[in-house]
């Protein structure tokens, strides 16, 4: 009886399958362990990771965060990881067939590894080793599997069906190398927490000085305390969080330091926290917004920041705004990790509360939001104003250098626009018939909101009562009583803002320079009768 070709090809398959899954495995094992000792940006995963943030473009960016919201991260973390699996599995498969070629699959991912970790601004070539060392550990250990797998049996040796090699041998050998990427996975997570130990030691020995100049209590009034409505002020853990990091940095704020130079700067500076802190310190309430905010959605927040006036700071080293004859009309922040933000001088210096802030609702700034310092600037956009993790304040002209999202066809310039939304009732909520609070917020930063209507199924436009003003750089909180009657209905709202601007009905998406439209919410009410 002749043997099925198919049914002894299967084991091989299996076993190259199981080899690759688990050389990748052991190789970003290594690899993780490597990052311990660069920085952990330079892990394959987190690197790959960024590369494919700077490389994606606005539109689909953009489809990932309106659908993942902020786990667009998490997803695409989860992804290349997926992609890692399929790839490890089919580089097994190749191993099995033809060795070298299934090696240089193994290998190759880690030079593309080491390819995407020098790409990443602030890069240098030690970032290139932890994929390097990964990819080489990972055809190391498929070589080894693979040989072992489908060595001949000994003459006289025992049976193991159609298996190529005995199979607890080859289970004993894959869980070796599994107890060994554990060990190194672990080893690296516990020296890359230790490497980040003395900046959450910092942050833990950090006290905010008391301000020079308070900010005034939040006026009686401005929460409305409706269910259902965001707070006034905005908890830390609440607040949203947009940017291109995978990693949090975690910034020492001992040896943290901040570089000011460029065009126009008379005086260049370099400071430390402590030298900053020296300064007067201002609070204020500002709300801070994304321009990937979709109308109607989660990317605002208010909070109650501490910092020092960046235009006190400018003025300090020399610089004047273009309004009185200065050379630069850009000012370009830089994060540790390499961001970089372009924001107006003028608006910087046209005495608005422009911060380098400390922090953030009474407390030192999170990390997910800066620690130890970053830029807050009322009226304009994150992306133009809201620099993390700061490290560096260049002057410079819009005419001579394009900031990160400038260069990926986002507006140079872009004031926050009138916006306002519907907190509760929330979409498709299904009412009892009667009274309902129709309550939201709005917002126009640096202009403040004067009023806010609603409308039911596109009747006439009633207008809100509004909470009390905290400064024209806040949101504002309304609420609108309606009589709910049974059926299907269409809640609208629209806002005007300070000037006497009534925010616009035309709908446009978030690229270049922010959303616009009337945010609406469908509610049915239910018929008791």
């Amino acid at each position: 009886m002749k043997a099925d070709p198919s049914r002894s090809a299967r084991p091989r398959r299996t076993l190259g399958v199981v080899s690759g899954l688990v050389a990748a495995v052991a190789g970003l094992a290594v690899a993780e362990l490597a990052s311990a000792a660069v920085r952990p940006e330079a892990s394959p995963v987190t690197a790959v990771g960024g590369a494919l943030v700077d490389l994606t473009p606005v539109a689909v960016r953009e489809w990932a965060i309106g659908l993942f919201g902020t786990a667009d991260k998490l997803v695409l973390t989860l992804g290349i990881v997926a992609v890692l699996a399929v790839v490890a599995a089919l580089a097994g498969l190749l191993a099995v067939r033809h060795l070298p070629a299934g090696l240089a699959v193994a290998g190759g991912f880690g030079l593309l590894g080491a390819a995407a970790a020098l790409s990443r601004p602030e890069a240098s070539w030690r970032d290139a080793l932890p994929s390097l060392v990964g990819g080489l550990t990972a055809a190391g250990v498929l070589y080894l599997l693979v040989t072992a797998a489908t060595r001949p049996r000994p003459a006289g040796a025992r049976p193991s069906g159609t298996w190529p090699m005995d199979r607890r041998g080859f289970g004993r050998l894959v869980t070796a190398v599994l107890v060994g990427s554990a060990a190194a996975g672990f080893a690296g997570r516990r020296l890359g927490a230790h490497g980040s130990a003395g900046a959450t030691a910092s942050r833990a020995r950090f006290v905010l000085p008391p301000p020079t100049v308070p900010a005034p209590p939040v006026p009686a009034g401005a929460d409305l305390q409706v269910p259902g409505l965001s707070p006034f002020l905005t908890p830390d853990r609440d607040f949203y969080r947009v940017d291109t990091a995978l990693v949090v940095p975690r910034v020492d704020a001992d040896t943290w330091r901040l570089r000011i130079h460029g065009e126009g700067v008379a005086r260049p500076l370099t400071l430390g926290l402590r030298e900053l802190l020296d300064r007067p310190l201002v609070e204020h309430d500002i709300t801070l917004t994304c321009v990937s905010n979709e109308v109607g959605g989660p990317y605002a927040g208010n909070a109650r920041w501490l910092g020092v006036r960046l235009a006190d700071l400018l003025r300090e080293a020399g610089v004047r705004p273009p309004s009185q004859g200065g050379p630069a009309d850009q000012l370009v922040a830089r994060s540790v990790d390499g961001m970089t933000i372009g924001t107006p001088v003028e608006a910087v210096m046209d005495g608005r509360a422009a911060l380098l802030a400390v922090g953030m609702n009474g407390e030192p700034l999170p990390f997910a939001h800066g620690f130890p310092v970053r830029m807050v600037v009322p009226g304009l956009y994150g992306y133009v104003s809201a620099c993390k993790w700061l490290t560096e304040l260049r002057l410079t002209t819009f005419a001579a250098y394009d900031a990160y999202w400038v260069r990926r066809s986002w507006a140079q310039q872009a004031p926050v626009k009138t916006q306002s939304r519907i907190d509760t009732p929330r979409p498709y909520a299904g009412l009892a018939p009667g009274p309902v609070a129709v309550a939201g917020v709005a917002w126009a930063q640096h202009r403040g909101i004067e009023g806010v209507e609603v409308r039911v199924d596109g009747g006439p436009w009633q207008r809100a009562r509004l909470g009390a003003a905290d400064g024209v750089d806040t949101w504002r909180q309304w609420v609108w009583p309606w009589e709910a009657t049974p059926g299907r209905h269409t809640l609208e709202v629209r806002a005007t803002d300070g000037t006497g601007a009534v925010q616009t009905g035309v709908r446009t998406g978030t690229v270049p320079d922010g959303a616009t439209g009337w945010h609406a919410v469908e509610v049915r009410v239910k018929d008791l009768g």
